[in-house]
């Protein structure tokens, strides 16, 4: 059947772009939806990115039904930043169906083309707080919230459209130990006294009255500066992420690592899995969705925590810093009964971050990539 490709142009679209997903993956065990009310804001001018990106959402239909779904993003801020002119696909799902994907990417294309981009990178969101790369290992294990499932086919997909590889990430799935290793605890106790450094906990009182939210992002934006494709966040977007995300936090779950002088140097924020909450409310917080999500945050612990993030000022990285976030961190997870920690996507080069899972043992990993190819 040929495939139509269609420009999202109203709300009841949009709607349809952003619920696609759930309904290729209803009945799928792995995967997790995005949460509903999220992605409005995502794709709407309520988004701080849309002050530096062009964007345009198209649907592939075969007759009134559709298959396909991909959003066309530039980032301007990003090409200027790495110098140069790229339009990156994101959100894209397709059934097994050459024509469908040439039809959804062609779209992402010509999208380029007429904004003078010369080549095209995905899956990418508009920046790096989005989910990113497709799912190349780990097809049988939960997507964490953050993260992107599809199927096998999806990259098969791309690699008979002409794509490459531009970045891999991975990501890990590891055992929570009994106690924190004797290992962690003896480098922690050496960092600290040779940098004078120590462990935080962050308060609400802390995030808004002494600006910790603020200087948590400021240390991302450092910490993160020179990874693939990375973009400081914008004051607008870290104004977004401190309102709409650390208040969700169980602060105990988060540590931070401060000089003498009260200079923030590490971050390391983790908190409940909250992938089987979001399947059960089937990526929608009404009229029951809230309910689940409430039970995952306030209630009995899950088996699994997702570390979401740890970053380190740059001429601290690569002195065992991370040791101390971990002997503050490990503890709690004990306590709480986890069996699982789960990491969010690491660019693969990246040795120095993937080195601190080395005092756990690893029960599984994900593989996902970035895939690019030059605009003919």
């Amino acid at each position: 059947m040929e495939t139509i490709i269609k420009k999202v142009v109203s709300k009841s679209e949009l709607r349809k772009f952003i619920r696609f997903n759930y309904n290729m993956y209803r009945d799928n065990a792995f995967s997790v939806p995005d949460l509903y009310e999220d992605m409005l804001t995502t794709f709407s001018a309520k988004n701080p990115a849309m002050e530096f990106c062009d964007a345009e959402y198209y649907l592939a239909y075969h007759g009134d039904t559709i298959v396909g779904r991909v959003a066309a993003i530039i980032n301007h801020r990003a090409n200027e930043r790495w110098g140069k002119k790229t339009v990156r696909f994101g959100w894209i799902d397709y059934i097994n169906d050459y024509d469908v994907s040439r039809t959804l990417i062609d779209a992402v294309e010509a999208f380029g083309r007429l904004h003078g981009m010369e080549d095209i990178e995905g899956p990418l969101g508009f920046t790096d707080m989005d989910a990113e790369g497709m799912l190349l290992e780990g097809y049988d294990l939960p997507s964490t919230m953050a993260t992107i499932y599809n199927y096998p086919y999806y990259p098969q997909h791309m690699e008979y459209l002409g794509f490459e590889k531009a970045a891999d990430w991975v990501e890990f799935r590891m055992i929570v130990p009994d106690k924190v290793p004797e290992k962690m605890i003896r480098i922690s106790d050496i960092v600290q006294k040779k940098y004078g450094l120590h462990n935080v906990k962050l308060t609400k009182k802390k995030i808004h009255d002494e600006h910790y939210g603020q200087r948590i992002f400021e240390l991302i934006n450092e910490g993160y500066k020179d990874l693939f494709g990375f973009v400081a966040l914008t004051q607008a977007q870290i104004d977004q992420y401190v309102k709409t995300y650390l208040g969700l936090l169980n602060l105990e779950m988060v540590s931070m690592i401060e000089t003498a002088e009260g200079e923030l140097v590490g971050v390391g924020i983790s908190m409940d899995s909250l992938s089987a909450a979001l399947q059960k409310a089937k990526g929608k917080l009404f009229p029951t969705g809230w309910y689940h999500l409430l039970k995952a945050l306030k209630g009995k612990h899950p088996d699994t925590v997702d570390l979401l993030l740890v970053a380190i000022k740059p001429e601290f990285q690569n002195k065992g810093v991370n040791a101390m976030l971990f002997t503050d961190l490990l503890p709690i997870y004990i306590r709480n009964g986890y069996k699982y920690c789960e990491t969010n996507p690491e660019l693969e080069l990246n040795t120095a971050v993937q080195k601190q899972w080395e005092y756990f043992e690893t029960a599984d990993t994900r593989r996902r990539r970035c895939f690019k190819k030059p605009l003919e």
